[in-house]
Formats: C-alpha cells, sequence, structure tokens
C-alpha cells in the first residue's frame, strides 16, 4: 500500500503507525518532525503532478482541509481518494480506527488506545465558560456550528456563544464579537497564529486563553494528550487591562 496524505493529522497519524505505507505528504505534514517522505505542496493547492508520479494507491483528504476539485481530479486520473469528516471526538476515533484497519494496522496503537481512554473522562473547567472561538483575523472568523474543534471545548467545559449559529465559520462584525458577554476568548494559534500580541489587546477586561491549534483541531496521535494540554491552557487565560 503507497499512501500519500494532504491531511496534517493523518500524516501523523499513519506515519506513526505504519512506518514505510507514506511515500509523500503535504509541506505543512510537521508531526512526526523526523518525516521524511517527498513534499507536494500545500493542502489546499497541492501539486498534483507531483501526487500523481508517487503513484499512490490511496490519497488521504479531508472536506474542510483540502478541495473537491482536487479530489475530483485525482479521482479522475484514477486514483483512490479517502476523504473523512470528523465532527466530534467520537467520530475522529472512530474513523481512525477503521483508517488505519483498512490500510493493515493488525492491532489498535497504542496512541489511539490513550486517546479513547484520556477523552472518556477529560478535564473541565469549572463553572464551565462562555465562550468565543475566534480562528481568524482581519476579517474576523470565529467556529460556529458543527465543528470538530467545538465539539473539543464543549467536553472541556467551554460554551461556544455561536455554537447554535446556522454557518459552521461565521464572520460577526467586530463590536457583536466584542459586546455579545463572552467570559473567555479562546485564541488558538491554527489557522490564525494568535499570540499574546496579537490578540488579547482586542478583547481588553476579558480573559483571553492561548490555545495550541494542533491539539484543538488535529485528529490523530495528539488527540490522547489534547485534553490534558487544552485544559492546562484554558486554565490560564491571559486579561489586557480595560
Amino acid at each position: 500500500m503507497r499512501v500519500v496524505s494532504l491531511v496534517p493529522s493523518l500524516t501523523e497519524a499513519v506515519a506513526v503507525t505504519l512506518p514505510g505505507v507514506l511515500v509523500g505528504a503535504t509541506d505543512w505534514c510537521t508531526h512526526p518532525a523526523e518525516l521524511d517522505v517527498p513534499r507536494v505542496g500545500g493542502s489546499k493547492y497541492p501539486d498534483l503532478a507531483r501526487v500523481l508520479a508517487l503513484r499512490p494507491d490511496l490519497v488521504l483528504l479531508n472536506v474542510e482541509e483540502n478541495r473537491r476539485e482536487d479530489a475530483d481530479a485525482l479521482v479522475a486520473a484514477g486514483v483512490p481518494v479517502r476523504v473523512t469528516y470528523p465532527r466530534t471526538v467520537p467520530e475522529a476515533l472512530a474513523e481512525l480506527t477503521e483508517l488505519l484497519a483498512d490500510l493493515g494496522a493488525t492491532q489498535e496503537p497504542a496512541w489511539l488506545g490513550a486517546a479513547r481512554r484520556a477523552w472518556a473522562d477529560p478535564p473541565r473547567l469549572s463553572p464551565a465558560r462562555r465562550a468565543v472561538v475566534p480562528v481568524w483575523r482581519r476579517p474576523w472568523v470565529v467556529l460556529g456550528s458543527d465543528t470538530f474543534a467545538g465539539d473539543v471545548l464543549r467536553r472541556l467545559g467551554t460554551l461556544n456563544l455561536y455554537e447554535g449559529h446556522p454557518e459552521r465559520y461565521p464572520r460577526p462584525e467586530f463590536a457583536e464579537l466584542r459586546d455579545i458577554g463572552a467570559e473567555l476568548v479562546v485564541l488558538p494559534d491554527e489557522p490564525y497564529r494568535f499570540t499574546a500580541d496579537d490578540g488579547p489587546e482586542a478583547f481588553p477586561g476579558t480573559p483571553c486563553a492561548l490555545l495550541s491549534g494542533r491539539h484543538l483541531t488535529w485528529y490523530g496521535p495528539s488527540l490522547a494528550e489534547a485534553p490534558a494540554v487544552l485544559a492546562a491552557q484554558l486554565a490560564r487565560p491571559v486579561t489586557v487591562p480595560a
């Protein structure tokens, strides 16, 4: 089996579980650190000629990370694709279990068992906090309904005020975002790299939790440590004076 992954979290999952199966990955596939396979460009705009040159038996894709036209082009070229789309932690664990078994794993990897245990009873903020979760700035974009990251945060005691929005990634006016009554602003470092110097200053007086985007949005080996990492970061917000 020769697999090309266009999804960083799946790249890590396959690489650490089935060494030798992965023959190509994107430039953004940074884990595991020692990964040494040909690169095929970005997730949104991969070099399909490079992908095809690797003669893959399967290309791994994700609805949010990759474009439909690239999936269609690969299928038209005769390359099987597998498209993932987990929107909850249980869905992610189930998809990973099925994928790895289909790729040849004869038993569940240790990291996947650890992830199941970690998410069976994750640490939670107490009391739960009403929050907004910007994922982009200029313009502001926030987590809305039916997202994997939203489910992760909900399980950790964070109540997304845009959870009931009809869109998955709303673009509210900043005045609305500022005045909605959030008790916490969650600022991940992916896809927009929010930092202590870029983000909290927009919400003076409101605690801002700076989170690891990899642990918030990746579904792979990072799931095993995500509850502890994210809970610790949520518990240590920074506040810019009003």
